[in-house]
């Protein structure tokens, strides 16, 4: 495999790093099969890569933490118990008033706890197993949102996150559609967020096409972590999409900072002219809501209106609102002419 062949005059080399186990002698249970796998790959690549390493007893997970919890994951996902959607809420700055939400995913484990988005996403990026994350969030984003419709919850976009991997494979728009159609839903129901980097991946090819057939079916598109590292405005202008969310690591010093000042007038100058929205994330303070409104920011979530709940509390919070109101239409009606 590792001799040179040519394509389109280039000489070209493969590499390979194999990792490897046998049964009955490494296990006879599928799941312990495929995590000595993934131990034994895991340790070929931290030889150099380029290697072949068959299982022994002492690359097993108890010597490799992060493999262990990769495990965990993968056993979380066919349960299917240990895993689950919070919302955030998305705010007018000024008002108050509900604009849409967020769907996060959160990882209860049975031993350690709530683990950190921080620590299992990039292990689930590295380990293959983003796609399937992101099938169970649009599953269950959409059977939420069903749920709430039958409910009398406000109608709200919910926006969900989606990886490269699920560009990549490209089955996201047939799973769209499938739970869509599943779920009595429509596209206004959800709103898909890329992050930067995404759009920029050479292996997604070009994004403009699918993205705009997306779009044409009625989904918003926004994108996620504006400014943070990979900025090419190039993309806002050729791409179909209706929303840029400011990261927050401009939002944080607000409105003491004037560089990070500076740069959120000038996004939202900018967006105005491209007709964009806004959402800017991490609002935490009323100086910094005061000061967003005074700039022009329609959008913003936070901790500020609302933390990330799991979908109960938001229930609570927003059916006696939405039961007050429908109370007061019929009044209205009542005392009509």
């Amino acid at each position: 495999m590792s001799s040179p062949f040519e394509i389109n005059e280039q000489s070209l080399r493969l590499g390979l790093t194999i990792g490897s186990c046998r049964a009955p002698e490494d296990g006879r249970d599928s799941g312990v099969l495929f995590q000595r796998l993934e131990s034994a790959l895991y340790n070929a690549k931290r030889l150099g890569r380029n290697h072949s390493l068959r299982f022994r007893p002492a690359l097993d997970k108890q010597d490799n933490p992060q493999l262990a919890l990769v495990s965990d994951l993968r056993a979380a996902l066919v349960s299917g118990d240990q895993l689950e959607l919070y919302f955030q809420t998305q705010h007018h700055p000024g008002t108050g008033e509900l604009t849409g939400m967020e769907a996060l995913l959160r990882w209860q484990h049975p031993r350690d706890g709530m683990i950190s988005p921080g620590e299992f996403i990039p292990l689930a990026e590295r380990h293959g197993l983003m796609a399937e994350l992101g099938s169970w969030v649009i599953e269950k984003a959409c059977a939420q949102q069903a749920h709430w419709a039958n409910n009398d919850m406000p109608t709200l976009t919910m926006w969900v996150n989606i990886s490269a991997l699920q560009l990549f494979h490209g089955d996201l728009e047939t799973q769209l559609a499938t739970c869509l159609s599943r779920y009595r839903l429509t596209p206004a129901h959800i709103g898909l967020e890329l992050t930067e980097s995404v759009l920029l991946d050479e292996r997604a090819g070009d994004m403009g096409p699918r993205l705009k057939a997306l779009r044409n079916q009625g989904f918003a598109i926004a994108i996620d972590d504006f400014g943070t590292g990979y900025s090419s405005l190039g993309y806002l202008k050729r791409l179909p999409v209706d929303k840029i969310k400011l990261d927050r690591a401009f939002i944080r010093e607000l409105p003491g900072d004037k560089a990070d000042a500076a740069i959120v007038k000038a996004v939202l100058s900018m967006a105005k002219g491209l007709g964009l929205d806004v959402i800017a994330e991490g609002v935490e303070t009323k100086e910094q809501c005061d000061f967003l409104v005074n700039a022009g920011c329609h959008i913003v979530q936070g901790f500020y209106f609302a933390r990330p709940m799991p979908a109960q509390e938001l229930e609570r919070r927003l059916l006696p609102k939405a039961q007050a109101s429908q109370a007061h239409t019929g009044d209205m009606a009542k005392a009509g002419p």
